[in-house]
């Protein structure tokens, strides 16, 4: 999730848990910088664009690792308090803003390796877009009022925010299954052969969502509304480069996206330059994460070692007024 989330999430998770034992600021500051620490690892760079993609969320989110480093952060929150009694407490709390980090991450579709070092496997719900204006809110107004109210009151402020919030989630992996079973009903009413089947929200909502169908001679991209009417999800067509992908299945680069993106990737040809793209985050023909893979000279194709970032967002203001209409029930088409 976005950085505002993962503060508000940590720090409401302070405040909650500590309570009346510390003053709520502290509780706050705390839980706040426990809850962005994971993603200080997006200043590292791993040398080339796809190694610092796919090593993002890794060794720093893993509740393994987290776990081990926690009671050390809960003993320097007591000792710069000048709490040493309530270490414990410190540490419970403090735990807790830490690993809930990698858990609301995991309800993104991004991928988050939150089981290592025991497996590097990147694990995604993607029933929330990375940045929801829904979830944030009952965290923040928690949080403030927690701040700004008498104690009681705004403990209970705060509660109310994490028990909003947290519902919210829930209501996004209802809503995701319930896409879900549409979309996989249209598709086999088509007679289409699926190897793979992604349901993710669109941005900033939970009432249209995106799905991607992973077929074995390319890839459909459809969109449905909670507000459409009728049962039928339309899909088009796309192709996902097979043959470019058979010609660089040893480029590694490839092989590691192919392996993050969990089977929903495909490469394309612009100009001279051979793209693999993320199918996951964005949609066509824009993809956040598209890097060149390998160059044309002539006949010949050339694996690009390392490779270079090629994402691209398009008209984000025509973007945004077509996701306001069609997640309202619009039969738009998406821009192209």
């Amino acid at each position: 999730m976005d950085s505002v989330s993962q503060i508000a999430l940590g720090a409401a998770v302070g405040v909650a848990v500590m309570g009346r034992r510390t003053a709520v600021w502290k509780a706050a500051l705390w839980g706040g910088l426990c809850g962005t620490l994971p993603d200080l690892d997006s200043f590292i760079d791993h040398g080339d664009p796809v190694s610092n993609m796919t090593l993002h969320r890794a060794h720093s989110h893993a509740l393994f690792w987290l776990t081990l480093v926690s009671p050390a952060i809960a003993w320097l929150a007591a000792r710069l308090n000048g709490e040493p009694q309530l270490f414990k407490r410190w540490w419970l709390a403090l735990w807790l803003a830490l690993v809930t980090h990698p858990l609301l991450d995991l309800m993104t579709v991004y991928g988050t390796q939150l089981a290592r070092p025991f497996t590097d496997r990147p694990f995604a719900l993607g029933s929330i877009f990375i940045i929801d204006p829904l979830y944030a809110l009952p965290l923040l107004g928690g949080v403030v009022a927690a701040l700004s109210r008498r104690e009681g009151r705004g403990l209970a402020w705060n509660r109310a925010g994490l028990l909003l919030s947290t519902a919210y989630l829930g209501w996004s992996v209802a809503a995701q299954q319930h896409v879900t079973q549409l979309a996989s009903a249209s598709l086999a009413a088509e007679g289409i052969a699926v190897q793979a089947l992604l349901v993710t929200p669109t941005p900033f909502n939970t009432v249209l969502w995106r799905i991607v169908a992973v077929t074995p001679d390319g890839h459909l991209e459809g969109f449905r509304s909670l507000l459409d009417r009728g049962p039928q999800v339309r899909f088009d067509r796309f192709d996902r480069g097979r043959a470019l992908h058979d010609a660089l299945a040893g480029h590694a680069p490839v092989g590691r996206i192919a392996w993050f993106s969990r089977g929903f990737f495909k490469l394309s040809q612009q100009g001279e330059q051979v793209l693999i793209s993320d199918l996951r985050m964005g949609q066509e023909p824009h993809y956040s994460f598209s890097f060149v893979v390998a160059r044309w000279r002539g006949d010949a194709l050339h694996p690009v070692s390392p490779p270079s970032s090629a994402g691209s967002r398009g008209d984000i203001a025509a973007m945004l007024e077509w996701l306001s209409r069609r997640a309202r029930g619009e039969p738009l088409a998406p821009p192209r």
